[in-house]
């Protein structure tokens, strides 16, 4: 299906919004007044601009506060509506949005808004344009978009039809499934926005809280199938306010967009994508040091052992069990010293990862390499953070270990493997970000946690490779810093796995290495909320290591090393199914990385 997008879901102008859309790959565009009103350029100019992107103008909106008004009121807005067609004449667009009434000067009467309503698309007919009645979810009488469909119905004219908004059908807890008793050809026009389930005012809500499909709570793909069953053919159209997308790059956000109705099609039975290769775990986790001795000196107290460097790049390969760590001391970074720069993830079929990544356009990254070098493809997360499809050691697949010639072999000393990763998102990333590891590499989204940080909340949402969160081979953990001014400051880390964390601690710390100190009132809070084994707290206490115990009696132990640029490391063990990641002891922990750093 065509796709559109609303100018007022981009920031900039109304010129760059164009540019932004079109770089994307929309289809076309809805003009939202405002943007019109605020640009320098003619209609014409504006209509000759999208022309030349390639972008067809397919609604204009809104126009408000129009039917079901006293006769007075009603000579002024067929006024308005005369004005408002010549306007779109010189856009060269034929629809317009009209919105339910809100006004306090509107009466409760379907009969007046029908006859009102024919009587603007009789208009709109002699100028070629059609009307499309939307109900507003705040509309002061028309509120429902069957309600919307009865007034249409009633008013019985060929230019006008109605236009179903998800947002306002779904935050009001309509069923969609009535959809499919309108005609699909008295559906002018299908708007499509998620958003976070909240309890709030509606008209707040929609103001500042809409996303895309696919970032919220709400069932948008089974409302595009009811609009398709009852026959609609028209455009699938984003119409989204978010305070966060009208700050940020347009271009990021009109690509983050087109990728989010890509991924609506698949859910809704209506395109066939490259099906999703859910990768089964963290093949590497690569970290660019300029001075690469801090970071080297901390992996070799955890027990890690350099067993090989690249053959062609200044890139060294530390393992322990399965975990395996790339220092790189030859790629610059965004930020000051020690920083994660990209992700290997075992992938089932490599190939058939990169096909559904460009499908949900992420394209593979350009690589230098040498003709030695084994191929390796990668696709870039909305942050920035490579991410390398990986077959180790698989017959039949090329072997990124064969880059990195043996040395010395890894010796046990107690990690066994990558628990997850902790990646800090820009602030204006992290809803996109969601989507892109969901949609492009079939990741299943976890409930987002709110944590108290020392300036303000750290929003963190956990995508797993499976459903339970309990023994996924694969964890990823998004975390949001509390302003953009404290993003770079929060470090991102990597957390591996032991059997035995008490005896990981005392060999961390006869390597001569401090842990994160943790504060004494802790283990007092600690002691009021659990029972322990006797002794048992006193180690926890002695060598700084966070408890965590859930409702089914899982247990989760863990402890940080200092932080090195913006990187550290946690070292965890699991036991009894536990499925979090130890969200009661954030507060602390980040807390302590805080004073740390002073």
């Amino acid at each position: 299906m065509r796709k559109s997008i609303a100018t007022v879901c981009l920031s900039g102008s109304l010129t760059e919004k164009l540019s932004a859309a079109a770089r994307a790959g929309f289809d076309g565009v809805e003009i939202f007044e405002n943007d019109l009103l605020a640009s320098p350029l003619t209609p014409e100019q504006i209509r000759d601009r999208a022309a030349d992107l390639g972008l067809t103008i397919d609604l204009y909106q809104p126009f408000r506060d129009f039917e079901a008004v006293p006769d007075d009121l009603f000579a002024g807005n067929l006024r308005r509506a005369e004005h408002k067609f010549d306007v779109m004449r010189r856009l060269g667009t034929d629809t317009l949005l009209v919105c339910s009434n809100v006004s306090p000067h509107t009466v409760d009467d379907d009969h007046l808004a029908a006859a009102q309503l024919h009587q603007l698309a009789d208009r709109a007919h002699a100028h070629g344009i059609r009307v499309a009645y939307e109900a507003l979810a705040w509309g002061r009488h028309v509120s429902t978009y069957d309600h919307a469909w009865r007034i249409v119905e009633q008013a019985d004219h060929p230019a006008l039809g109605t236009c179903l908004d998800s947002f306002h059908i779904l935050s009001r807890g309509s069923d969609p499934k009535g959809i499919e008793d309108i005609p699909g050809e008295k559906i002018f026009y299908l708007q499509l926005a998620d958003a976070p389930l909240m309890a709030m005012d509606v008209l707040q809500w929609s103001r500042h809280h809409r996303c895309f499909p696919g970032q919220g709570g709400f069932d948008v793909a089974s409302l595009v199938r009811h609009a398709v069953n009852a026959g609609y053919q028209g455009p699938l159209s984003l119409e989204v306010f978010n305070d966060v997308f009208r700050q940020a790059d347009a271009g990021h956000t009109a690509v983050d967009a087109l990728r989010s109705l890509i991924a609506l099609e698949e859910s809704a039975g209506l395109a066939d994508l490259p099906s999703p290769t859910v990768p089964s775990g963290v093949a590497f986790a690569e970290l660019a040091a300029p001075d690469p001795e801090p970071v080297a000196a901390l992996l070799g107290a955890l027990g890690f052992v350099r067993t090989g460097r690249h053959t062609t790049k200044p890139v060294d390969l530390w393992e322990q069990g399965e975990a395996r760590v790339l220092l790189n001391s030859g790629t610059a970074t965004r930020h000051d010293g020690t920083a994660l720069t990209a992700i290997g993830l075992e992938t089932p079929d490599p190939d058939a990862a990169v096909r559904r990544a460009e499908a949900l356009l992420a394209p593979v990254l350009p690589r230098r390499r040498t003709e030695h070098d084994i191929p390796l493809d990668a696709v870039a997360a909305p942050d920035g953070t490579e991410l390398f499809l990986c077959a180790t050691r698989r017959p039949g697949h090329p072997d990124w270990t064969r880059d990195f010639p043996a040395e010395r072999a890894a010796v046990p000393a107690g990690i066994t493997g990558i628990d997850h990763i902790a990646l800090t998102q820009p602030w204006h990333q992290f809803d996109e970000a969601v989507l892109f590891h969901c949609s492009v590499l079939g990741l299943l989204p976890h409930e987002t946690v709110d944590v108290a940080d020392p300036y303000g909340l750290l929003r963190s949402r956990a995508l797993t490779s499976g459903a339970s969160g309990a023994g996924d081979a694969l964890r990823l953990v998004l975390n949001l810093a509390p302003t953009p001014a404290n993003q770079g400051t929060r470090a991102q880390h990597i957390a591996f796995t032991t059997g035995d964390i008490t005896d990981t601690a005392r060999r961390v710390r006869a390597a001569g290495t401090d842990l994160l100190p943790v504060p004494a009132n802790y283990y007092d809070d600690l002691d009021a909320r659990f029972a322990f084994a006797p002794g048992e707290l006193d180690t926890y206490r002695d060598l700084g290591i966070l408890y965590d115990r859930d409702e089914q009696g899982g247990e989760f132990r863990h402890f940080y090393t200092a932080t090195v640029g913006r990187i550290c490391f946690e070292i965890v063990q699991r036991t009894g199914g536990y499925r979090g990641y130890g969200a009661a002891n954030a507060t602390v922990r980040l807390a302590a990385q805080r004073d740390q750093r002073r």
